[in-house]
């Protein structure tokens, strides 16, 4: 099992090892007039027959270079350095001159700074202006049909891993735009996986402002780590799309894909038909394939739209899923005004079995409570989103929107469970079985206005939503327990008592919710600004929750008042609040406070009860930010929030689902206060990929609201929420990465700790927990285009935990998480590849047995036609057969196990054709040499 890990973990270091080159060229750069050493200049080598980018590195300290991992060849050296003219010189490698030293190289000023440097016969692979890093697609290598990621990858301190997520200097990129806009969505993997590479003029990296700071001029802040795809002026009219089928034994998964774009209008449609963890539009996919995440937002408030119904496998049993979507965007009238349609249908059916194992610390002893559960779940949804907005002039802009969808749930789930004192005393059986059926229908629509004042960062926004919500369900309660006796031993179980619930639940309810918010900003002087807004707020909700036992006659007609309520509540609330921004130089400070005022208004009808609450909700916050450099920064952040009782924690429901676990409410609870600081260092080395990021976090929270549990003799435990007024439960997580380029290689470690300390009420008794972790991460990964590519990182970390109420029994250990994945590119149009995971957890003082599992899934594909569109394939996925599903948690004074089936090992045959047709009736323009 592990030797199979490791031999693959050394194949793919081998393949790195011994395909490196030993030819190099080194120098050094200087101003022979001013006898000053360049240090930080570019240093490139290109290939001389095409000008494709082969090695990149910077002058250091001294001005000194190497360029190293060269081959056999004719190539260019080209030397660039703001203001000075590019320095090139062709040069030659062979067997008897494996390396060339330069020496002295002169660098010449220039009359004038330069923002671009252009060179005759040559393509500049990397231009750096201001805080944006542009790419020329033209120096990079580009394969027939490889796409955008394929072109990415040859970036510096650009890494793409095996799911397509893209990380630059250490931090993960969160769009992709195409020329300045969102391309079917804002998920990243939609352009770099679809789009092809030839069709690429530049790319650019940058942080891209938040669409307030956009819009105010007023800097937040808030940044997104973005990549501007520029195409080529030929290439921004088409289509794109894919076909896939895969068939297995007891396995199958199908999709379709296909995208019309022109510059204005875009037509997008999707579905998937599969038994594997492809689920189609979780997340991610549906802004994969066409449907944007409608947002609206000003300062200070935001309503989304979009995934919340979307259905997700968490691995959990053997999903069968289906999905379908559609999206329309539609630009006119020069641009300004936007319709964009999104529709969406799918369902999934899951049927699996877990067995649980809980653990649970009294002052006594403990508790273990051992279950096994059968479960049938289906869902299946439905949602339509529209939003227009219109550009009224220069300065306001109007946008609105509507969202509806609904949602029908079945679930049956069978349990089977025994509780034992201190492991080996019988304290109950239960056996239950509960069926729940379900419908969900939600409307919701959203105004938001935006106007720039004649003064610079002088705006106002008025953002207004209201939302209607129903939810009604039928489901039934079969349960048998049986308690034993405390002074019950294996061989004369003595029965203290038993309780059988037959009961017929209905639940219905039904809710609006109003929100306006008013966000106005004034600048004060040129580095000073105030941002101010108000909300008002009112949410209107009934929810009736009925318990039936059978009558006599055998209908469910008597109603259980203890497990039963029907009650109206009316929330308002009202929220201020003011943000300071300076900005000046390399500095950036926000600092200010948002109060709110919320009245919370219950009546209980059964008992004629009226529960009203008031709360002070205060949320504070300091943000400071100083940029060293374009490639520099720290950034340190506090933010207070207060945390209201939720309406559960308040209401003194009972409910009986679970009847060895029963919540009961508490009115009298107070809200919570949390204090959290963050700090960051990042700083980072375009063209040798170097960077470093370290950050840091503390969170303390006061007036906590906790758990407040009582276990009786049975095994029988009832919860309560209540305020803790002279502890403060706390956590903090520091961490560091580091990395950089050594040759063909992006190598990198880092590590970190992080801990908890939480606290609960058992039995009367304050309980505290203390958990850390403290951990390390090793890896490296390579490309080289239509060669190889490898992935590895290694992971060990150290858990302690411990609750104070049974420091004998804690859950220490170790645990290893170790990924690798590799392909190769063989001649003839074939690929292999394998990924592979190796996971490990000690066995503890909690739990006697480690746990132990190495997945390994592995395929050979074969391209097929001149653009290498169709792709035959047969894959294995999980090829040991160990992929058993398991998870281990630790919460309050409680220890988790579960085990559970999930997807196994199995063959699949594939056919994937990816079809493109880019810049269809467009004229394509002669290119012309550009010079000096």
């Amino acid at each position: 099992m592990k030797t199979a890990i490791f031999g693959f973990i050394f194949s793919v270091f081998a393949l790195c090892v011994f395909g490196q080159n030993p030819y190099l060229v080194k120098g050094f750069v200087i101003d022979p007039a001013e006898n000053i050493k360049l240090e930080n200049t570019s240093i490139l080598v290109m290939n001389a027959k095409d000008s494709t980018l082969l090695n990149f590195t910077r002058a250091d300290n001294n001005g000194n270079f190497t360029v190293d991992n060269l081959k056999q060849g004719d190539f260019i050296l080209l030397l660039s350095y703001p203001g000075y003219a590019d320095y090139s010189e062709p040069f030659k490698l062979d067997s008897v001159n494996k390396s060339i030293d330069f020496g002295k190289v002169d660098m010449v000023l220039k009359s004038r700074l330069l923002a671009e440097v252009l060179v005759k016969g040559t393509a500049n692979a990397i231009t750096i202006k201001g805080d944006t890093t542009e790419f020329n697609a033209v120096a990079y290598v580009i394969q027939p049909n490889s796409k955008v990621e394929d072109l990415i990858k040859q970036f510096p301190g650009i890494e793409v891993d095996k799911d397509g997520k893209i990380t630059a200097h250490g931090e993960t990129i969160t769009k992709v735009l195409v020329d300045g806009e969102e391309f079917f969505g804002d998920d990243p993997t939609l352009v770099t996986k679809n789009l092809r590479a030839d069709m690429v003029d530049k790319v650019q990296l940058y942080d891209k402002k938040s669409d307030q700071a956009t819009f105010t001029g007023i800097d937040d802040g808030v940044k997104d780590k973005t990549l501007n795809i520029k195409l080529k002026e030929d290439k921004k009219k088409g289509y794109f799309g894919k076909l896939s089928a895969g068939v297995a034994k007891g396995y199958y998964e199908q999709q379709a894909m296909a995208n019309l774009f022109t510059a204005r209008q875009k037509l997008s449609v999707y579905g998937t038909n599969s038994n594997t963890s492809t689920t189609g539009l979780n997340w991610r996919d549906s802004q994969r394939f066409g449907e944007s995440n409608t947002s609206f937002s000003d300062d200070g408030y935001m309503i989304s739209y979009g995934s919340r119904d979307d259905i997700s496998y968490n691995g959990q049993g053997i999903p069968e899923t289906r999905s379908t979507a559609a999206s329309y965007e539609n630009k006119w009238d020069s641009n300004k005004k936007t319709f964009n349609l999104n529709y969406k249908l799918g369902d999934m059916e899951v049927n699996g079995y877990r067995d649980n194992l809980n653990q649970r610390n009294l002052p006594s002893g403990i508790t273990q409570n051992v279950s096994h559960n059968v479960f049938r779940n289906y869902l299946s949804r439905q949602r339509l989103n529209a939003t227009f907005t219109n550009k009224i002039d220069s300065t306001s802009t109007i946008k609105l929107g509507i969202s509806a969808g609904t949602k029908h749930t079945k679930s049956n789930d069978d349990f089977d469970s025994e509780t034992y004192k201190n492991n080996d005393i019988l304290q109950n059986r239960n056996k239950r079985t509960v069926d729940n059926n379900g419908d969900q229908q939600n409307v919701e629509a959203n105004i938001l206005w935006n106007k720039k004042l004649k003064k610079q960062r002088r705006t106002v926004s008025i953002n207004t939503s209201i939302a209607y919500n129903k939810n009604n369900s039928e489901g039934y309660l079969n349960s048998e327990n049986i308690f034993f006796n405390p002074s019950s031993t294996d061989a004369n179980l003595i029965i203290d008592s038993m309780v059988n619930i037959n009961q017929l639940k209905l639940n219905n309810s039904e809710g609006t919710n109003f929100n306006t918010n008013v966000a106005y900003t004034e600048p004060i002087t040129k580095s000073l600004s105030l941002v101010f807004n108000y909300r008002f707020g009112l949410n209107n909700r009934t929810s009736n929750k009925q318990s039936l036992n059978q009558s006599g006659s055998g209908r469910y007609d008597q109603l259980d008042s203890l497990y039963s309520n029907n009650f109206e509540l009316q929330e308002y609330s009202n929220e201020a609040g003011a943000i300071f921004n300076y900005k000046k130089d390399k500095t950036t400070l926000n600092f200010g406070t948002k109060v709110a005022h919320v009245d919370f208004n219950q009546i209980d009808t059964y008992t004629k009860t009226r529960y009203d609450r008031n709360f002070i909700n205060l949320n504070p916050q300091v943000n400071y930010q100083y940029k060293f450099s374009n490639q520099e920064s720290f950034r340190v952040d506090y933010n207070g929030s207060s945390r209201q009782p939720g309406i559960y924690d308040i209401q003194p429901i009972r409910n009986n689902t679970d009847p060895l676990n029963i919540y009961i409410g508490n009115p009298s609870l107070k809200p919570s206060f949390n204090h959290r600081l963050n700090a960051s260092y990042n700083t980072y080395k375009i063209l040798n990929s170097r960077y470093l990021y370290v950050s840091g976090s503390y969170s303390l929270t006061e007036n906590s609201i906790v758990n407040k549990s009582t276990t009786d003799s049975v095994g029988k435990t009832t919860y309560q929420s209540v305020n803790l007024s002279d502890k403060r439960p706390n956590n903090y997580n520091m961490y560091f990465n580091f990395a950089r380029k050594i040759g063909p290689i992006n190598g990198g470690f880092g590590g970190g700790v992080n801990g908890n300390t939480y606290y609960n009420y058992v039995n009367g008794e304050l309980n505290k927990g203390v958990s850390n972790s403290y951990f390390i991460s090793l890896n490296a990964s390579a490309y080289r285009e239509s060669k190889y590519d490898f992935y590895i990182t290694l992971g060990p970390r150290y858990k302690t935990g411990y609750s104070s109420l049974q420091k004998n029994i804690n859950n220490n250990g170790w645990e290893l998480f170790n990924r690798a994945s590799f392909n190769i590119y063989l001649p003839l149009n074939f690929e292999f590849g394998a990924d592979g995971e190796y996971q490990y957890q000690q066995k503890t003082s909690s739990f006697d047995t480690s746990f132990e599992r190495t997945i390994i899934n592995s395929s050979i594909r074969k391209k097929f036609f001149k653009e290498k569109n169709l792709v035959a394939s047969v894959s294995v996925r999980d090829l040991l057969n160990q992929n058993v599903g398991f998870n281990r948690s630790a919460y309050d004074n409680s220890i988790s196990q579960s085990s559970y089936n999930t997807i196994r090992r199995y063959f699949m045959f594939s056919l994937i054709w990816d079809f493109n047709k880019m810049g269809i009736g467009s004229k394509v323009k002669t290119p012309t040499k550009e010079t000096e």
